[in-house]
């Protein structure tokens, strides 16, 4: 609570102030559909944010069918340092305050895989969409992340390591979070964090695979009614949110063997064999070159 406060607050300021952060200018780019607030180092960035704002919300909106009716603020930080102390994960990339109609991005991760400035704005502009329409007491974290997800082509807001999925060790294991826990926020530690988000993600799409895009349509048009989600999942897809969640964890689990598993690190435990093969043969050759001298001066 004391964090979002705080988020306010200097969203707040920023806006009404368009001062630094922390004593540094902030310029200013007002178009009629978007406001870009940045620091001077970031001023091409803010042009592309400008430029490219209206076609990225056509498409969000095209997906929903769904009309975003206020016009955005656009924050760019061009120190990593101080967009963390706004953000609530050091991993954060980005992150949108939907009651303000702001999204704040930090630019200096924009350039590192799978990152850039146009997907992360998309991202970013689906949270203030699904806000816009659906009242945050009905929204559950987790079906806002992983419709945002989804929606973005799979760009999350925070730092991801590709190749390391935490989903895939949970099904092996049986031991996911469960989604209820996961409905007005996330962990805060970091495996469980970046769980949270694999989970978010890997159900929406369980969603969309077993009902097609129809299914999570309706389900938030029955949320944009008012609906919680549980109901609205029940009304929409013919079956209980919690049986959902069960059914989708016995996929994972049957796809997940150890099989699978190692076959994911394939390259990692062929690399480590390798790292192991060498270590040997080097201390066999020591000692088969001790043995030789010791042999020679016998």
């Amino acid at each position: 609570m004391k964090g979002k406060i705080l988020i306010l607050l200097l969203a707040t300021c920023l806006i009404l102030f368009t001062k630094g952060l922390y004593g540094g200018e902030v310029q200013v780019l007002e178009r009629d559909d978007i406001r870009v607030l940045f620091e001077p180092p970031l001023g091409a960035a803010s042009k592309e944010v400008a430029n490219v704002y209206q076609g990225i919300r056509g498409e969000i909106e095209g997906i929903f069918g769904w009309s975003l009716n206020f016009r955005p603020t656009v924050l760019l930080i061009s120190d990593s340092k101080h967009f963390g102390r706004m953000a609530e994960s050091p991993l954060t990339v980005a992150f949108a305050v939907p009651s303000k109609g702001l999204i704040v991005i930090d630019y200096s991760k924009m350039k590192r895989h799978p990152f850039n400035l146009q997907d992360t704005l998309k991202h970013e502009i689906c949270h203030l969409l699904l806000h816009e329409h659906i009242k945050e007491a009905v929204l559950p974290r987790w079906l806002d992340e992983g419709v945002c997800q989804w929606a973005s082509g799979g760009v999350v807001d925070i730092i991801m390591d590709q190749k390391r999925s935490l989903l895939n060790r949970a099904a092996l294991r049986g031991k996911f979070i469960p989604l209820g826990s996961l409905r007005r926020g996330f962990p805060r530690d970091k495996d469980s964090l970046l769980l949270a988000y694999e989970e978010s993600k890997g159900f929406v799409e369980h969603i969309i695979a077993k009902f097609g895009k129809e299914g999570i349509l309706r389900v938030l048009e029955h949320m944009k009614r008012g609906e919680e989600a549980d109901t609205a999942v029940l009304r929409s897809l013919s079956m209980p949110l919690d049986r959902l969640e069960e059914a989708w964890h016995r996929s994972l689990m049957r796809k997940m063997t150890w099989f699978t598993y190692l076959s994911y690190h394939l390259y990692e435990i062929l690399f480590a064999l390798g790292a192991l093969i060498t270590i040997y043969a080097f201390i066999r050759a020591i000692g088969r070159k001790r043995a030789y001298m010791k042999g020679d001066e016998e």
